[in-house]
């Protein structure tokens, strides 16, 4: 299936999208690795085998290097099979606590990068390619505390089912993975921000978020929620949205608990 295909991953560097890269090169593919830190990229590269695997350092807010992103990875590689809309960003806590440019970057990461790198990547794209947003739960059921993050992935989501369509004829598939809580620095790093009620639901590995990745271009999947009793969980609260309200008291006392042992765990 992804022998010798050729992927773009961002947000490559670290986390879920490293995860990716990896399990696509032991897959067989070719993995064009995008972040921000050349350093970072350099030392994956090495691990996963130059032949195989092939840096290349930008911000996905540079929205110009990213429309020359997929011609580049063509020129390097010969081809382009598959692009994983990876790279995120999130200030939690309530808005006014952030200035508008800060929230104004999430929606360009999380939102205008994808689209803009789709669009570029549509010239590129072999037949019968994919494309794959890695959303959120947060952006079937939106999450207090993080409003601009939940809008930027229910934003992802709602482009990743529409252009579907304009991608048709070529047969390119577009996917959805949206994870719940996952053990990375992207949600580690701001432990006492995150909402209680995050914390409700298992946490996942960046590994098991990565494995969906590949089974949703495998399987050419519209959407795989991970766990997928979160993911149940999530489209029971959308559609009743009261007892949603409702139970989210006992989910915040049980998320409190669960976000209690956690730091415990991770500050010994």
């Amino acid at each position: 299936m992804f022998e010798d295909k050729v992927a773009i991953v961002t947000g490559a560097s670290s986390g879920i999208g490293l995860a990716v890269a990896e399990k696509l090169v032991m897959a067989g593919a070719k993995v064009a690795l995008v972040a921000r830190t050349k350093s970072t990229l350099d030392a994956a590269v090495r691990r996963l085998g130059s032949d195989r695997a092939a840096a290349f350092a930008l911000d996905v807010g540079d929205l110009d290097a990213l429309i020359a992103l997929p011609l580049r990875v063509k020129g390097h590689f010969g081809r382009l099979d598959i692009v994983v809309n990876n790279a995120g960003l999130n200030h939690r806590g309530a808005i006014d606590k952030h200035s508008a440019k800060a929230l104004a970057d999430i929606i360009n990461v999380n939102l205008t990068a994808p689209i803009v790198l789709t669009r570029a990547a549509s010239e590129h794209l072999e037949t019968g390619g994919s494309v794959v947003f890695v959303a959120s739960i947060a952006g079937m059921v939106p999450v207090p505390g993080e409003a601009t993050y939940s809008a930027s992935k229910a934003g992802m989501r709602a482009f990743s089912r529409a252009v579907q369509e304009d991608f048709a004829e070529r047969s390119i598939h577009c996917g959805i993975v949206s994870p719940g809580p996952v053990d990375t620095g992207f949600f580690g790093d701001e432990l006492d921000e995150v909402p209680d009620l995050v914390f409700s639901q298992p946490i996942s590995s960046a590994d098991q978020i990565a494995d969906a990745v590949l089974a949703c271009i495998e399987r050419r999947k519209e959407e795989i929620a991970v766990p997928g009793q979160s993911g149940r969980l999530a489209t029971f609260a959308y559609v009743f949205p009261e007892v949603a309200k409702a139970l989210r008291p006992m989910l915040q006392k049980k998320g409190a608990k669960a976000k209690a042992a956690y730091i415990a765990k991770k500050r010994v």
